[in-house]
This record gives C-alpha cells, sequence and structure tokens, in this order.
C-alpha cells in the first residue's frame, strides 16, 4: 500500500504569509467581480421582459374583453331597433288591415260583434261597432247584418249613439239587421238590441235589464274615524255632491235621482220605438229585472228562441258569416289600458258617464 498522497491544489505549494493570503484573494474577488456583474444584468433584463410579456398579455385580454363587448352591445341594440321596427310595422299592418276589409264572394251574413262592456275605452266601443255596421250594410254579399250581442251593458251614450246608427239603416230598409244574444244581452246591450228588426236568444240567454245604475261608497264617518281630513276646494255648493267622503243632503238626493229618472225615460223610450206593439204590458217589463230567453219571448223582448247558427242555416242554403267587426290594433290597445291603469292609480278622473246601463 502506498504512502503517496494525492495532490491537492487548495493544501499543496508555498505556504503564503497573512499578508500574502488577503492579497491573493482580493485579486480573486477582482478577477471575479465582472463575471458577477454580467449575471445581476442578465437577470434584471429577464425580469423586465418577462414583466413586459405578462403586460402584452393583460393588455391583450382587456382588448379583447373590450371587442367581445362591443359586440354583445352592437347586438342588442340591432335587436332592440329591430323589435321597435316590428312593432311599427306591426302597427301599420293593422291599421291597413283595419282600414280595408277582405270581401267575401256569394251570399253570407254579415256580423259584427259586441263583446264584453260597452264603453269608450273597450273594444266594444261606439266607433268600431258602427263601423262594422257600415261595412257589413254595404257589403254587396250580405244578405243581412248580424249583430252578434255577449254584453252586460255599460255606457249609456256609447249605446245610445249605436242605437241611433241601427236605427238610421234600419229606416233605409235595404237589408235586414238581426240581433243574435248569446249568453246576455242585458241593459245597454239590449239597448243596442232593440234598435234591431228581430232579436234572437238562446233559451238560457238572460235578457232585459231596462234601468240605470250608479253605485258608491259612504265614507265619511270611516274618514272621522281615521282622525283624516280630506280638503276639497270648489265653486258651487253642488260641485263635489257625489264626493264619497262628503255626506250627502235629501235635496241633492232627490236631484241624483231625478238624473237617474230622466236618464231611464230615455232608455225606455227607445226601446218602445224599437220594439214596438211586440213589447207586453206587463209592470215589471222596465224594472230593471233580467230574465231568460224563454221567458223573454213571452215579454216580448226577444222575437224568437234561436242561435247564430240556427239564423244563418234559415236564411241561406250554404251557411256562411263574414265577420266585418274592424280589428283591433293590439298596440292601442295596449295604450289604452295602461292609461286607464294609470289614471285610475293616480287617482285622476275619467272620461266617462258614472251612470251605467249595465247589467249587476
Amino acid at each position: 500500500m502506498s504512502d503517496d498522497k494525492p495532490q491537492d491544489r487548495w493544501t499543496q505549494g508555498p505556504e503564503l504569509s497573512r499578508e500574502e493570503a488577503r492579497r491573493a484573494g482580493q485579486q480573486a474577488a477582482e478577477g471575479a467581480g465582472p463575471a458577477s456583474d454580467e449575471d445581476a444584468e442578465t437577470l434584471r433584463e429577464r425580469q423586465r421582459l418577462a414583466q413586459l410579456e405578462m403586460m402584452d398579455r393583460w393588455v391583450g385580454g382587456v382588448l379583447t374583453e373590450q371587442r367581445r363587448s362591443r359586440r354583445w352591445k352592437l347586438f342588442f341594440r340591432f335587436l332592440f331597433a329591430a323589435l321597435i321596427l316590428t312593432m311599427i310595422a306591426t302597427t301599420f299592418y293593422s291599421f291597413y288591415r283595419a282600414a280595408q276589409p277582405s270581401v267575401m264572394a256569394g251570399q253570407h251574413l254579415g256580423v259584427v260583434e259586441v263583446q264584453g262592456v260597452i264603453d269608450s275605452q273597450s273594444p266594444a266601443n261606439a266607433e268600431r261597432i258602427i263601423e262594422g255596421l257600415r261595412r257589413a250594410w254595404e257589403a254587396p254579399g250580405a244578405t243581412a247584418v248580424v249583430l252578434h250581442i255577449n254584453s252586460p251593458g255599460g255606457s249609456p251614450v256609447q249605446s245610445q249613439r249605436i242605437y241611433e246608427e241601427i236605427m238610421r239603416l234600419r229606416d233605409q230598409g235595404d237589408k235586414p239587421i238581426i240581433a243574435v244574444v248569446e249568453d246576455i244581452g242585458a241593459s245597454g246591450a239590449y239597448y243596442i238590441a232593440a234598435a234591431a228588426d228581430q232579436i234572437v236568444a238562446a233559451p238560457a240567454s238572460l235578457v232585459g235589464s231596462i234601468g240605470v245604475i250608479f253605485s258608491g261608497f259612504g265614507l265619511e264617518k270611516a274618514i272621522d274615524r281615521l282622525g283624516i281630513e280630506r280638503r276639497v276646494f270648489t265653486a258651487g255648493d253642488n260641485k263635489a255632491f257625489l264626493d264619497p267622503f262628503k255626506g250627502i243632503s235629501p235635496r241633492q238626493r232627490a236631484f241624483w235621482q231625478e238624473v237617474l229618472d230622466t236618464t231611464h225615460r230615455q232608455f225606455i223610450d227607445d226601446v218602445k220605438a224599437g220594439r214596438g206593439e211586440r213589447l207586453s204590458d206587463d209592470p215589471e217589463l222596465f224594472s230593471g229585472l233580467v230574465w231568460t230567453g224563454e221567458q223573454a219571448v213571452n215579454l216580448g223582448l226577444v222575437d224568437r228562441l234561436g242561435t247564430l247558427d240556427g239564423v244563418a242555416r234559415a236564411r241561406l242554403e250554404a251557411p256562411r258569416l263574414k265577420d266585418y267587426t274592424p280589428g283591433l290594433d293590439p298596440f292601442d290597445r295596449l295604450t289604452r289600458r295602461f292609461g286607464r291603469v294609470a289614471a285610475e292609480w293616480m287617482g285622476l278622473p275619467q272620461a266617462q258617464s258614472p251612470l251605467r246601463y249595465q247589467a249587476y
């Protein structure tokens, strides 16, 4: 086994003094300095490049999100514009269709629908029904005009306007006008039917209710109990006599009853003018009672029992019906309903009579 030891460059060589070892260390440090500085600079450059790359990615992500957001905004704007244009086109098309009714060739019955409460703000308003009557009357193929009624009545003025138009057409004598009652033809609806040449009703239809009604509440005691003071300023002693929060004097009550009686008399006179001697002399006839179609025949309120289909089969070999009622504009119906609800919510007065030819 050899006693030779491996050469170690750290332990071999001449022995240095302390001063010589210090100088050798300084020289070694000076020799390694530039390499260390170069490594630090490279590291800083790499960090800067990484930061720039991260910034580029962030900016790119922001721009991509903005472009995506702009695309969605444009999409919804185009969608909203398309909806507006569709609504406008639908409205104009509805007006066009309403202004130019289609013509049916051959003989048929011209039908005009009177559905629901008769009121200026409802589908059963005087302008719409009168326009339908004129269209059916002027249609060359319509052998008769049929008022298809399913209504509890409503506004006295609207009913009177329709009644007068039917009487005007009836006096011309070109074609018969027939009123056909479905479930109900009462009060203002019967007012209209009385102008027709003939009234037909089903056995279980409700007919009559020849009367006038006004309803309200007396809340003066309730407001006193709640400790609320109502402030109403008027010029005229009776301007607010129908205010539900104020009492009504005997004189005011008698006056309002006279208004009701006068309106009732107008109703009775027009029914007699339309029905003539067909009416019976029953004292309850104008009391506001409602009868079935079967009972109404015996009272002279109805001419015969039947239905719309039966009338068509009786008058035509090939029953054909054509509805001449003007179409309803959906946008107009929406705005009218919204206006009525808004007026009621804000407590604004509405342009309609408090008196009603209406069954309750």
